[in-house]
């Protein structure tokens, strides 16, 4: 069971990579605003895609932590749709990632197992995220941007912390 969730890792990881986000970020150039919006949004669709894979388990716990994190994405892109609009940043978004990367799971894991491989799919992308983000504050290139990220990192790493503690007591 644990070589499963370690291949689904190791997926999801690589599959993260090929996103026009961490193709830019490969070099040492400090992410700007629109590299910023770019990554918060194909984050939230990371989490929709959960909400979306949870309904097909019919696992309450699961169905209800991903209807909240959608929903929490929801007034976070709300917000940046905002930042986005004032400063007229248009985000980045590849083919591949267009459709959302969710959590793809054969269609026999379930139970516990499926409980752990949907922990254990959103810890990446959260770092990824958080990484983003304090990579981003280091030198911002936009006040508004900057305060949005502020104000958003203590709740992405708290969810971080949640999602590893859940993923450990599982």
């Amino acid at each position: 069971m644990r070589i499963l969730v370690a291949i689904l890792l190791a997926c999801i990881s690589t599959a993260a990579l090929g996103d026009s986000t961490g193709e830019q970020m490969r070099g040492d150039r400090a992410p700007d605003a629109t590299d910023v919006i770019s990554g918060l949004y194909a984050f939230s669709r990371f989490q929709q895609g959960l909400l979306e894979s949870s309904d097909l388990k019919g696992n309450a716990e699961v169905k209800n932590l991903a209807a909240l994190r959608a929903e929490e994405a929801a007034r976070r892109d709300k917000k940046l749709r905002e930042i986005q609009d004032a400063i007229g940043a248009e985000p980045r978004v590849s083919k591949a990632s267009s459709a959302g990367p969710g959590l793809v799971m054969p269609d026999d894991m379930d139970g516990p197992a499926y409980v752990r491989s949907f922990y254990a799919a959103q810890i990446p992308e959260y770092e990824s995220t958080i990484g983003l983000l304090e990579r981003y504050l280091r030198t911002p290139d936009n006040p508004a941007l900057a305060a949005f990220a502020r104000e958003h990192l203590p709740a992405l790493r708290a969810q971080l912390q949640d999602t590893e503690r859940t993923m450990a007591d599982k």
